[in-house]
């Protein structure tokens, strides 16, 4: 990764238009919601591929996916995407797709309802509208939910249907927020497949995530952020060897947690183990976040677990981003 370097407000000279419209381009762009900094000075320059927007809550992922979806407007700067401003929805959502991190459906809609009505809305007659949610729901997985009431779907599943909409007008560009939450382990790796073969065709995909051994399974680059500035930006080969100097610690909340930490113990990755004080818990430590995940798929069916959740600890999640922001050597504002 190299450290960003903001440009000054003063004699920046913009591209030609023909050579920005290939690209997603953010100029000097700072937000800021009264006194408070979204984002600041933020120079960015997006090519085809997975680019990952990385860093604690607060960093400004969210408010830089905004900004390009043309939902809140800038206080300063400029924003092009593929040679279209936020200023032109109609158009820009005609190449644009948009996956948010939150929801609300329709009370009563199934997803392919749900689906169906905003091909419509964006134009499709109906029978084109019908086989592009099917092949939507295709992709995500859920030909067999579809038409089920959305609210009697779980968490991840409702994550699907968002990730089926955005994508079923088939866009050149897609915007994604926090995609993979509420995703087990199995689903994450079948979604994180799918947008390999959307970036390998060709398309645009701008992740924000916090988990950052997923962020170096699936992106081509990476924009870190710190409080609302770019503090680095490239190529996502150096995530990685930063992980494996600074463990990561997971919290799995399943019944039997004893015998799960026995069986994760038995694999070199596994560098600390320890039960949750409520016995429902586990917090363990590792240098191959990837490896262990896929560790996880195995043991799970194996020792019949029931699993209520997999997570990251924020608290290590912070330590890691502030290592990576301030460790010798590395990126710095």
């Amino acid at each position: 990764m190299r450290e960003s370097t903001n440009l000054p407000a003063n004699g920046t000279v913009s591209p030609p238009a023909a050579a920005s419209d290939g690209l997603i381009v953010f100029e000097d762009v700072s937000k800021f919601y009264g006194e408070i900094l979204g984002v600041n000075r933020v120079n960015l320059r997006i090519a085809p591929g997975i680019t990952s927007l990385v860093g604690p809550n607060g960093s400004g992922k969210t408010t830089l996916m905004n900004l390009m979806t043309g939902l809140i407007r800038p206080t300063s700067g400029r924003i092009s995407v593929l040679g279209l401003t936020p200023d032109e929805p109609e158009e820009l959502f005609r190449k644009l797709g948009y996956c948010s991190q939150f929801d609300s459906f329709p009370r009563g809609a199934t997803a392919r309802e749900f689906i169906e009505f905003y091909l419509r809305v964006h134009g499709w007659a109906k029978p084109e509208a019908r086989e592009l949610t099917r092949a939507a729901l295709e992709r995500v997985a859920l030909t067999e939910a579809a038409d089920r009431r959305i609210s009697a779907f779980s968490k991840g599943m409702r994550q699907r249907v968002r990730l089926a909409q955005s994508i079923a007008h088939n866009p050149s560009v897609l915007v994604l927020d926090e995609p993979l939450n509420g995703l087990d382990p199995m689903a994450r790796a079948e979604i994180i497949r799918l947008f390999r073969e959307l970036a390998d065709a060709g398309m645009y995909l701008i992740v924000s995530s916090h988990i950052l051994h997923e962020v170096d399974m699936m992106s081509d680059g990476v924009v870190l952020l710190h409080n609302g500035y770019v503090v680095a930006e490239g190529e996502v080969g150096g995530v990685r060897d930063e992980i494996e100097e600074h463990p990561i610690q997971i919290l799995i909340r399943c019944d039997r947690p004893q015998a799960l930490a026995a069986r994760l113990f038995e694999h070199e990755h596994t560098v600390e183990a320890r039960i949750h004080d409520d016995r429902q818990g586990l917090f363990v430590k590792t240098r191959r976040p990837d490896d262990f995940y896929l560790l996880l798929n195995r043991v799970i069916p194996e020792l019949h677990l029931r699993i209520e959740s997999v997570a990251p600890v924020d608290d290590d999640l912070n330590a890691v981003y502030q290592y990576l922001i301030t460790s010798d050597g590395g990126p710095t504002r």
